[in-house]
């Protein structure tokens, strides 16, 4: 949900602040206030383009930023790209320079536009009367959907990532057999280097100890048997002192039972220093000041920082480069047998992703049809003549390939299979279109007038019937998942920016009914310039200008019930309030309650 929206030197913005609630938040003012502005604001913070043309005349910089409640897809993405998650709310900024330039903020950390595109998905959709309309894109029809039918793409997901594991490994082996073959003889001076070397993991630390040992075997001699005489062994040790101590405090001891205990903790301690002085002497024993160990010692560091400077950073990476060569070599040796069992190991994960992907396109098409009789229904009542299709192609169909089934996502991967080879392998073109959420390509075609063909959804040339016809999908999809109980468990938000254009009377009233109706379980947004619409509002925000020293600013205030009723009434009257348009205005939102 989005819970703030700041703006400074935004066009004609100094400074204003919304906060927002959940349900139906709509924006009202007198025309050219600054309504869409906001909404252009938001779309920004969405991954927008931005221009040097939106910073205040005067000003260095415009600054946008807002505050949404974060979801764990958000937090996901966050992660990715390396950002830090902040509490339970996500905080994006961003901006604008009067150069041109511009910065992005995410949590008060540097970002990039594309971090704010991808999050967008995830927070939400905004359709303003200046955009694109790319935020509804194939994607996200497809995502809507698989939402209003409840269907899962898990399933096609797995197969998907086995099918092209499967494919990239033998991609692998045969776009780059001619390059393997040229590197034969150096795959088998490099195993072959390694091998001699015998290797062993942890090696290097504990020869690097034993030649510090070596190359101070004197002084460390020196040092243990000093200190072993000054211990134990000398005539004025510290056993022969501790020993003398001992005999005394026990005479003491005789007489005064207090000495008792001072006499057992001596003992002790003539036991310790007896412990100490045995590994003093051992160790002196073991030290072999031995030139040809040190010498051989050395040789071996430098074997190993040789093959380090060439293989890796550790030996334990050395060992692994070994390993990786050699099962290049075995690869080349035994290409045939590899190659028979990677065809099969493609042809069984493409058989898996095939069965999963033909049972999601047919789920996918039942849902269509029912997608779309409902969506006509619900878009019809909101002032419009329209035909609504929901189509679903996938390449199972016709020849399969890129162009003839049209399709705009995915990643396009074919591998390169070396021809028809015997084995079971398939032909690239089989493959086009094959993604993790399945090969169907999903487009909402309308025609928005009696007798005209039907075209893409996002070839409608009025953003006003754009707005219509994505709120009348929503509320089908919404209305329908609330009763299977397969509802999106993260409500985005969704914005709409004059939604009435071209209507009125009990379409808009409709409009205003089915706003209220998707704010049950989404944060909805919308600019409006009707009374009908404006009485359903959960929270009501005016927008309006004033002049202050010379300059115009815009103001968003959050009205009370009665400056609601009272914003209304002048929808209703215009610039004069009368008495009966206040008890009109009343009268709406008390029905629309």
């Amino acid at each position: 949900m989005l819970v703030e929206l700041r703006a400074e030197n935004y066009a004609v913005i100094d400074h204003a602040i919304a906060s927002f609630g959940p349900g139906l938040n709509l924006l009202t003012g007198e025309t050219g206030a600054g309504k869409s502005i906001l909404v252009d604001a938001l779309a920004l913070l969405m991954g927008g383009k931005a221009s040097s043309e939106v910073v205040r005349h005067g000003a260095e910089r415009a600054v946008v930023s807002c505050v949404f409640e974060s979801t764990p897809g958000a937090e996901k993405i966050l992660e990715e790209n390396g950002i830090d998650a902040d509490g339970a709310e996500i905080i994006l900024r961003r901006e604008i320079l009067a150069t041109g330039k511009g910065r992005v903020f995410v949590n008060n950390q540097p970002a990039t536009v594309a971090v704010l595109r991808q999050l967008a998905p995830e927070l939400a959709l905004v359709h303003a009367q200046s955009e694109s309309l790319s935020s509804f894109d194939p994607a996200q029809q497809r995502t809507l959907l698989d939402r209003f039918a409840g269907i899962s793409t898990d399933a096609v997901a797995e197969a998907y990532a086995g099918w092209r594991a499967a494919a990239e490994k033998l991609d692998d082996l045969e776009r780059g057999e001619q390059d393997r073959l040229r590197m034969v003889d150096l795959w088998s001076y490099q195993r072959n280097e390694i091998e001699q070397a015998r290797l062993v993991a942890g090696e290097e630390e504990a020869l690097e100890t034993e030649k510090h040992v070596l190359a101070n075997a004197e002084k460390l001699f020196a040092a243990a048997m000093s200190a072993y005489d000054q211990l134990y062994e000398g005539g004025a040790s510290a056993e022969v002192s501790l020993r003398a101590a001992l005999r005394n405090v026990e005479e003491l001891a005789r007489y005064d039972a207090r000495f008792e205990a001072s006499a057992q903790q001596l003992e002790s301690a003539r036991a310790v220093v007896g412990d100490v002085s045995d590994s003093l002497r051992d160790y002196a024993e073991r030290i072999n000041a031995s030139p040809e160990r040190l010498a051989e010692i050395e040789d071996r560091l430098a074997l190993l920082d040789r093959l380090k400077r060439k293989y890796g950073r550790t030996v334990t990476e050395v060992i692994a480069f070994g390993e990786d060569v050699a099962r290049k070599l075995a690869e080349v040796e035994d290409r045939d047998e590899i190659l028979r069992r990677l065809r099969a190991d493609l042809a069984a994960t493409a058989s898996a992703y095939r069965i999963a992907a033909a049972e999601l396109t047919a789920a996918r098409k039942a849902a269509a049809a029912k997608l779309a009789k409902q969506a006509e229904s619900q878009i019809n009542s909101l002032a419009m003549k329209a035909r609504f299709e929901v189509a679903v192609r996938s390449s199972a169909e016709g020849t399969g390939s890129r162009e003839a089934t049209g399709f705009r996502e995915g990643t396009g991967f074919s591998p390169h299979l070396g021809g028809h080879e015997a084995g079971g392998a398939l032909a690239p073109e089989e493959y086009s279109g094959w993604t993790a959420h399945g090969w169907d390509q999903i487009e909402f075609l309308i025609a928005t007038n009696p007798g005209e063909p039907l075209n893409p959804l996002t070839e409608i040339a009025s953003g006003g019937e754009m707005s219509r016809v994505l709120l009348a999908l929503k509320v089908a999809v919404e209305e329908t998942s609330s009763k299977t109980r397969k509802r999106n468990p993260t409500p985005r938000t969704l914005v709409f920016d004059e939604i009435d254009i071209g209507i009125g009377g009990r379409a808009a009233e409709a409009v205003g009914q089915k706003l209220k109706a998707l704010g049950r379980g989404q944060q909805i947004l919308c600019v409006t310039h009707l009374p009908q619409i404006a009485a359903f509002a959960d929270q009501h925000f005016l927008i309006d200008k004033h002049e202050d020293r010379g300059r115009t600013k815009t103001r968003i205030t959050l009205l009370d019930r009665d400056a609601s009723t009272r914003e209304v009434a002048r929808m209703l009257s215009g610039a004069k309030v009368t008495e009966a348009s206040l008890q009109h205005a009343a009268q709406m939102i008390a029905a629309s309650r």
